[in-house]
């Protein structure tokens, strides 16, 4: 079951979302907030897999509490599990109105997982939220791609981005640039000729070298250190 916490001060909006993903299999709701300071304190609390999440809110946002969220839930996450991997954090998947919008920027950069817009079929809903919950992609990677073409030039470059991508190996940099342009975890493997458990691998190992919680985050990186360009090239 993927525990999911909705999020959205619309109090209809929220209402709908609930009675959808009460109706679906695999899914279940631990959890309404109405606000981003609700959020935070209903995420620590309730420990969801998947947050649906509303960009605008009125006091604390969604970005603000995206960051908030994460930051408390990898302050409290114990070590590294018997594989050698860390326990994940939740997965935000962010609702808004325009698709290319700032504020998405922002909160992919924060660490949300991916977006929606909120008039969203619910079979593409109910995927988003399988997809962010194993953590293998992006939804609609070349929206998202857009976006971050959109925005990247107007924000501040991440602070020694080339040199930690200097820790990475030269698969895990082939992987993350591919990563970048787009490609799902089965168009990397295809490309490389590897399984996709082992581009999940190199991905995994490239958040942790890189200190990042999401690949939306890995995405950004990638663009603002250079490693690749608006327009799809390598640097």
């Amino acid at each position: 079951m993927i525990r999911v916490l909705v999020v959205d001060d619309q109090d209809l909006i929220r209402a709908g979302l609930v009675a959808l993903l009460r109706a679906a299999p695999g899914v279940e709701v631990v959890g309404e907030a109405a606000d981003g300071e609700q959020a935070v304190t209903r995420a620590a609390l309730l420990r969801p897999d998947v947050i649906l999440m509303d960009i605008r809110m009125p006091g604390m946002d969604g970005t603000a509490a995206t960051e908030r969220i994460l930051a408390e839930a990898a302050a409290a996450r114990p070590g590294p599990e018997p594989s050698g991997g860390m326990a994940p954090l939740p997965r935000v998947l962010m609702l808004t109105t325009f698709d290319l919008d700032e504020y998405v920027y922002a909160a992919l950069r924060a660490g949300a997982s991916g977006f929606l817009l909120k008039d969203t079929g619910p079979a593409r809903l109910l995927g988003a939220i399988d997809a962010v919950a194993r953590g293998d992609m992006l939804f609609a990677p070349s929206v998202t791609r857009r976006l971050i073409e959109a925005y990247v030039q107007r924000s501040e470059p991440a602070p020694d981005s080339p040199a930690l991508l200097e820790t990475l190996t030269a698969r895990e940099r082939e992987v993350l640039l591919l990563t970048a342009r787009g490609m799902s975890n089965s168009e990397i493997a295809e490309e490389l000729y590897i399984s996709q458990a082992t581009v999940k691998t190199h991905l995994n190992r490239t958040m942790t070298k890189l200190d990042l919680d999401s690949r939306a985050q890995a995405v950004i990186m990638a663009y603002e250190s250079g490693l690749v360009t608006p327009g799809g090239s390598a640097g």
